[in-house]
């Protein structure tokens, strides 16, 4: 297998994006959740370079994607221009994407704005409170405003505990795989985590995700999932309300809401499976 990793920087409009690209096959692209950026793909990405051309990139704001004007406020629907630009850069083919939490939802923004660069979105628990009806919507994006706020008092670490409360994430979930790429909390990732909870949350609780061209887009879109990933928590609520509304079914994946980066040998499987099913 291959494991050659080319990085570049490309500019978009208000920022320089990150990318790593690796593998042969068919361009997949995965948008990353929380703080991750395109090294914490690693271990999911290193199993799929074999059957995929895995593009993996640094949000805006995060580690290498630098702002040109620092601490500006992001859109979901800025975030998912990104992708389109990075895309349009590197294939004249429609891709497959993969979009895990906040990357779920701007995936659901490229599919509505440009359908004919994404053939398939599996969205892994998107956050996206607008899917919800009124009163629940309501409550998530004062969960989400609370985070903010106890983030702002308390610091990273209490945020934390209660990020994880609100995803359904368990911390200790003892089927973790082994031999994962130590993610140690250094400098820069605890600056992602503080532009994610200041920036990307803001973006969230104003987003309202375009749920006619949704409807109407001629991506396949197949909302997922993890397994272990409580059924009345909100990330769960947001992909079983959007497979209403695409009328469609939920796909399950290892894990829970990170199963993408705690069980990337499993996940990946998964995904490989989904990814080659023929659209019925």
């Amino acid at each position: 297998m291959d494991t050659t990793v080319i990085t570049d920087l490309l500019r978009v409009p208000g920022a320089t994006i990150y990318y790593e690209v690796r593998g042969s096959g068919p361009m997949l692209v995965i948008s990353q959740s929380g703080e991750g950026d395109a090294g914490r793909s690693a271990d999911l990405a290193g199993r799929l370079t074999g059957d995929y051309t895995v593009v993996t990139y640094d949000r805006r704001g995060l580690s290498r994607s630098r702002l040109e004007t620092p601490g500006q406020e992001v859109t979901l629907a800025e975030h998912a221009e990104d992708v389109h630009h990075l895309l349009a850069a590197l294939t004249d083919e429609p891709a497959l994407m993969l979009g895990c939490s906040l990357g779920a939802v701007i995936g659901m923004h490229l599919a509505a704005r440009h359908p004919h660069q994404i053939s398939t979105l599996v969205a892994h628990e998107p956050v996206a409170p607008r899917l919800l009806p009124a009163a629940e919507r309501a409550r998530h994006q004062q969960e989400l405003a609370e985070i903010q706020h106890i983030y702002r008092r308390d610091g990273l670490g209490v945020a934390l505990k209660v990020i994880a409360e609100v995803l359904g994430i368990n911390p200790a979930d003892p089927d973790v795989e082994r031999d994962l790429t130590p993610q140690p909390m250094t400098a820069q990732r605890i600056a992602n985590f503080g532009f994610f909870i200041e920036h990307d949350f803001t973006a969230v609780i104003a987003d309202t995700p375009p749920m006619a061209a949704l409807k109407d887009t001629t991506t396949r879109i197949i909302p997922a999932v993890g397994r272990i990933t409580p059924r009345d928590v909100f990330d769960y609520r947001c992909a079983q309300e959007l497979a209403d509304l695409l009328g469609t079914q939920i796909a399950e994946f290892p894990g829970g809401h990170n199963g993408n980066t705690t069980h990337p040998r499993a996940y990946a499987s998964r995904l490989r499976e989904i990814l080659q099913t023929p659209t019925s």
